[in-house]
């Protein structure tokens, strides 16, 4: 795979004249120049249906008089880039028009999207549809020089449609009872998937191939595995936000397989013509991918003139300068981690919808927590090794049974640190704790909210109790050391007692435990990582940080005084013999409606690293400026200071 790619969206109207009529072969490849790319997907097909090159298995777009595939692949490769085909699988509006039989239905039996309101409708590959499909796939194999294939608009998503409820019938499955429409949906997707691969092994035996999903599925390896590589589409300004890249990172690079971030240059999202992100943003957007061991896409949409957009690359091109003069210190790299975070999507969710899944509040929170605690992270799945990591991390719902309990369990006893919360560790029928917590569970606290008074100091509040507006469990202590208690407040608001504008004040009794520690294990009984995520509480997170260093202080392999907006990921090329630190910072800001954006970077000073290394290292310097920086050996801690940066500093450590 390569570091700097382009995903050039290309969905054009029938009803746009002038198809490619600007296209130029030396103007294509000045941006791919100027861009520093090398690696851009092209357009086969797009959502509207057409194609943009002559075809048996498909129509080219009426306004379209050349083969305008052929000459983006031929302009590419002349110049040393490689051109990915993509083709729409789940739209197609032409055939949608044509054959509404082939479409998806819900329960209902209706469409997803009326045809009244502009837009695309989904695809059923339990139709005919999935021969024309294939069809097309075989005809960009065998006529183009595809570099891999792209399909879009995929996954598992349950269909009411009458070949689908066919194929339940001929079971003698109900077709009503959403179960049998999740399994048919899985039967379709897998053979989907199966036909696609098969195809293009007919003619390109092992070419690249990417399903896009729009996220990858925490807990459905056997989803990832039906890919060659893993695309992780995270549009910050597009609906995932900056919190959904790095936790998705953190879960599919325990997948080994190669994955890139895919962001894009719009202000907004796809489909957006004249917006711009600001170059900050693309910037930081890219050393994200980057410092969590993935490679980049930045998508564009091409004008339907075909003529390629001059500032957009430009803006790409200050990004992808910066990405290229580090690859070296990133090709073949591995993110050295302490701790492991089971992923609520992969342990609750496995039967959700896969097509549109984001992730849920509480490793939302968790992720921002370790982020701004500059802890090294994974998030895992069931299946995951648990002997590689120091420490588990179970947040808010993590619910447990014998398999898992015992793989935990085993993780202890060799010496791995718990830490637990809510509802985690609890049976899947909630009666019992499967842990050993050193407490005993009574059921969903009574009082919402209600306060956390710890027995330890957390900066500026030292033992202030706080409010918490989350669930907490009633816990009893038994024989684990009481860290932190609930106190109820005099009442629940209610309309006949309230007081005040927002909630009752703390009476300052005891309602129950609150934090309890039992050998290396802590349960925290709220669900405070959801805490976090929704209310932002600062206060929950010290807390929770306070309990992290209780148990990994002594194993941490990274500390810095990084301000809590940095972030902080150590790498390992171990062919080369060298470590990397990866400091980045900047820091987003709210602006519109729901906008974050990246404008201003700022400088950060005297950033302070300290990394526990069994040997002295060989040298320490600033790259790729090749610039040797002072540090120090003692007591199992390389130390050193990076006097300044701005938005990404790499310091390679030789050993």
């Amino acid at each position: 795979m390569n570091f700097r790619q382009i995903h050039l969206d290309f969905h054009t109207s029938e009803k746009v004249p002038d198809i490619g009529i600007r296209f130029s072969k030396k103007q294509f490849q000045d941006m791919l120049k100027v861009g520093h790319v090398n690696s851009i997907t092209v357009f086969s097909k797009c959502h509207h249906g057409w194609a943009y090159h002559p075809s048996k298995a498909n129509e080219m777009h009426p306004n379209l008089k050349f083969d305008l595939l052929k000459e983006q692949i031929e302009a590419a490769h002349e110049i040393g880039v490689k051109t990915p085909v993509y083709l729409s699988a789940g739209f197609d509006e032409k055939v949608a028009r044509r054959h509404p039989e082939w479409l998806q239905r819900r329960k209902d039996d209706t469409l997803g999207s009326p045809f009244t309101n502009p837009g695309y409708h989904r695809m059923c590959f339990n139709s005919p549809y999935l021969d024309y499909l294939l069809a097309q796939i075989k005809e960009v194999c065998e006529n183009y020089d595809a570099d891999g294939i792209f399909l879009d608009i995929v996954g598992i998503s349950p269909c009411y449609c009458q070949n689908c409820v066919a194929s339940l019938l001929a079971e003698g499955k109900d077709p009503y009872d959403e179960n049998n429409a999740r399994y048919m949906a899985e039967k379709v997707y897998t053979n989907y998937t199966k036909r696609v691969r098969e195809t293009i092994d007919s003619v390109k035996p092992g070419l690249s191939l990417f399903h896009n999903v729009g996220h990858i599925k925490a807990g459905r390896r056997d989803l990832a595995y039906m890919n060659s590589h893993l695309e992780l589409e995270s549009l910050p300004t597009g609906g995932w936000g900056y919190d959904h890249f790095p936790l998705s990172a953190a879960y599919t690079r325990t997948l080994g397989y190669e994955f890139l971030g895919m962001t894009g240059k719009f202000h907004k999202s796809w489909g957006e013509f004249g917006g711009y992100k600001h170059p900050n943003a693309l910037k930081y957007e890219v050393a994200l991918s980057a410092i969590n061991g993935a490679k980049c896409s930045i998508g564009d949409q091409l004008h339907p003139s075909g003529e390629m957009d001059n500032a957009t690359y430009n803006l790409i091109g200050e990004a992808y300068k910066t990405l290229e003069d580090r690859e070296k210190w990133l090709d073949k790299a591995e993110n050295i981690v302490d701790i492991a975070v089971f992923s609520n999507e992969a342990i609750n969710s496995y039967y959700n919808d896969v097509t549109q899944g984001m992730v849920g509040k509480a490793d939302a929170g968790c992720a921002r927590m370790l982020l701004e605690g500059k802890y090294l992270f994974n998030y895992i799945d069931a299946e995951e090794d648990l002997s590689k990591y120091k420490m588990l991390i179970l947040p808010d719902n993590i619910r447990l049974d014998e398999k898992l309990t015992e793989k935990i369990n085993a993780f202890v006893k060799k010496g791995g640190k718990v830490l637990a919360s809510g509802k985690s560790g609890l049976d899947y029928s909630e009666t019992k704790f499967m842990l050993d917590f050193g407490c005993e569970y009574k059921g969903i606290g009574e009082y919402k909210p209600s306060y956390l008074k710890n027995n330890y100091d957390i900066p500026a509040l030292k033992k202030a109790s706080y409010v918490i507006y989350e669930d907490t469990m009633n816990i009893e202590c038994k024989d684990g050391e009481e860290l932190a208690i609930v106190e109820k407040p005099y009442f629940n608001r209610s309309t006949f007692e309230f007081c005040s504008h927002f909630h009752t004040p703390s009476s300052g009794e005891k309602y129950s435990s609150a934090t309890v520690k039992k050998g290396n294990i802590i349960y925290i009984s709220y669900n405070i990582f959801t805490e976090y995520a929704t209310k932002g509480s600062i206060t929950a997170k010290q807390s929770v940080l306070e309990l992290i260093e209780l148990l990994i202080k002594e194993d941490k392999t990274i500390e810095t005084n990084l301000p809590a907006q940095g972030i902080i990921t150590l790498t390992e090329q171990a062919e080369k013999n060298r470590k990397m630190v990866h400091v980045l910072y900047a820091s987003p800001v709210r602006r519109g409606t729901d906008t974050e954006i990246i404008e201003d970077i700022l400088p950060i000073y005297n950033t302070k690293v300290a990394v526990k290394s069994d040997t002295a290292p060989k040298s320490v310097k600033l790259v790729p400026e090749d610039k040797a920086i002072e540090f120090n050996y003692e007591n199992g801690k390389i130390s050193f200071e990076i006097d300044k940066f701005e938005c990404w500093q790499v310091v390679e450590i030789s050993c």
